[in-house]
């Protein structure tokens, strides 16, 4: 099966104005990504604070991202929960709702097995007929999916790709070395897109794709012809990853939407926007990046 996308996809903020989702920032955001060339974008994941909006909400920002992407780009929904049923319902929902695919993080809290895994994983796949994007950061979620076990994930007609967020080139080298090419492999970290994109992914799903997805795309089409500025330029877009890794995502990168006019610098809790100093220190950095964005 053809990759849902190949190169920069944007896991995107969810903007607040006064504790409500501000759905005209949403569309806008949409919009600016479009115009600078992100090749997906991913609605109700981590970096859109997904645990903290109501289902009328996730529905609401997945109606909207399809609608106002218009075919443009592929429109990936985050589905997954650490309940099978409540990620199956939600990947129902989105596939009636006309996205491109689902993207399932592994189960949090009550984690599982590679047994329980496979099973909660192809649970959700057999009840859609969209792609699913696997979603390993065990980081947040205290386990990883086992090469193996995405081995045999890849299998399903429906399960097309990961997000591998390990952070561990060791771990990406060992699922590369297992899985059919036809099975896509993305990054879930930003500061390791050259290296990632050279072992053989398919590309990234950013958070500072956010704020520089044109940027960040063009390293990726650098990389993939063989450029050899590629990594030079993305040096110079690494003082922005720093800055929106300071903190827990997403709470570096709303600092920078706001500024870009995507909504309030607000989140919900339990995450709380930085203190002045700092956050005046992240967008001073991204406004430096800016003035100088070419070499």
């Amino acid at each position: 099966m053809s990759p849902i996308f190949e190169g920069v996809g944007v896991a995107m903020t969810t903007p607040f104005r006064n504790n409500t989702v501000d759905y005209d920032a949403f569309r806008s955001h949409i919009e600016y990504l479009i115009e600078n060339n992100v090749q997906s974008i991913i609605v109700n994941g981590t970096t859109g604070e997904s645990p903290t909006l109501s289902a009328e909400e996730i529905k609401e920002l997945l109606r909207v991202g399809v609608e106002t992407a218009a075919g443009r780009v592929p429109v990936i929904a985050g589905t997954g929960t650490n309940s099978t049923q409540q990620s199956i319902d939600l990947s129902v929902f989105a596939e009636e709702t006309g996205a491109d695919g689902v993207m399932l993080i592994t189960p949090y809290y009550n984690k599982s097995n590679q047994r329980g895994l496979i099973a909660h994983f192809t649970a959700i796949a057999d009840s859609i007929n969209i792609p699913v994007i696997l979603y390993n950061v065990p980081a947040r979620t205290g386990m990883s999916i086992e090469p193996e076990t995405v081995l045999e994930l890849s299998r399903h007609k429906n399960i097309t790709a990961m997000k591998d967020a390990v952070g561990d080139l060791n771990y990406t080298i060992n699922v590369l070395n297992l899985i059919d090419s036809e099975f896509s492999l993305y990054s879930g970290n930003d500061d390791n897109l050259t290296d990632f994109t050279a072992l053989g992914g398919k590309g990234l799903i950013s958070v500072v794709g956010n704020v520089i997805p044109g940027e960040m795309q063009e390293v990726y089409e650098r990389i993939k012809s063989g450029d050899a500025t590629a990594r030079q330029r993305f040096a110079t877009l690494m003082p922005v990853i720093n800055a929106v890794q300071i903190d827990v995502n997403p709470i570096p990168v709303k600092a920078l939407t706001a500024e870009l006019g995507f909504g309030n610098y607000e989140l919900r809790l339990p995450l709380l926007p930085l203190e002045e100093t700092t956050r005046q220190t992240i967008v001073d950095t991204f406004n430096e990046f800016k003035k100088g964005v070419r070499v």
